[in-house]
């Protein structure tokens, strides 16, 4: 269900469920954390790159799977949602730079999937976007959170309430997508390689930084960052860094 690959520091997860249209399920979210687990302890490893084989992204839940929720207990479906949320969860705290190369639709939980990944880059004709989630009686709860971070409040609440679908192009005007183009796969291997010139130290903390600043109060948020600040500026990366900046000048 997952294709992983790596190749010069830049480690790629294909979810590989082209005939379900790489569909979440159990199965397929177990063996995606394992890869995460390989990504994360491989020190050679710089960027991670999310994509799916064939014409869609990920079309969110498996519909024989959703299929079989309906006699599940409060019990199983707390665990199922657990499960997701767990997932989305280690993406987002990923310690290395997340790339969604988006090849084709990402809807409801293949849309929070996307929208977990620090960057998304939208094929340009073939890419859709949206949460049908109110559509059939669910509520797309897990995958708000993650796309009121990114989007803000208010184009988040069009898109969860009315189930919409939109085109790249769309969801690069509201700020969903960064980057657009007709091959996301080798453009995402070419930002991830621009990427890499960066400070692997500078970009974890930066990561860090973004995530934890959002739950503080302005005051805390500047006593959170003098704190940042005063450890990066005794990191190796930083000495050696600013050292060849000056030089160059």
């Amino acid at each position: 269900m997952i294709i992983y690959s790596v190749s010069d520091g830049i480690a790629q997860i294909k979810l590989n469920r082209p005939e379900k249209h790489n569909a979440l399920h159990p199965d397929l979210i177990k063996n995606f954390k394992e890869k995460l687990k390989s990504a994360e302890e491989d020190k050679n490893i710089r960027i991670l790159i999310i994509t799916g084989e064939g014409k869609s992204f990920c079309a969110g839940a498996d519909l024989s799977y959703l299929n079989d929720l309906r006699d599940y207990s409060s019990l199983d479906n707390e665990n199922d949602s657990k499960l997701l949320a767990d997932l989305f969860l280690k993406i987002y705290n990923f310690p290395k730079p997340t790339i969604a190369a988006v090849n084709g639709a990402a809807i409801a939980g293949g849309c929070g999937l996307a929208s977990v990944c620090d960057i998304i880059i939208a094929d340009q004709q073939h890419a859709r976007f949206g949460y049908s989630e109110v559509k059939i009686g669910f509520i797309p709860a897990i995958v708000s959170i993650f796309l009121m971070r990114k989007i803000g409040v208010g184009r988040a609440r069009h898109l969860l309430l009315t189930g919409e679908i939109i085109d790249a192009e769309s969801a690069f005007q509201i700020g969903l997508v960064n980057y657009l183009s007709e091959n996301v796969n080798s453009f995402s291997f070419e930002l991830a390689k621009r990427l890499m010139s960066n400070s692997d130290f500078s970009m974890s903390f930066t990561k860090q930084m973004i995530n934890n600043l959002s739950t503080l109060s302005v005051e805390k948020a500047v006593e959170y960052c003098i704190e940042l600040n005063t450890i990066s500026r005794t990191s190796d990366d930083f000495k050696k860094g600013l050292l060849s900046f000056i030089n160059k000048k």
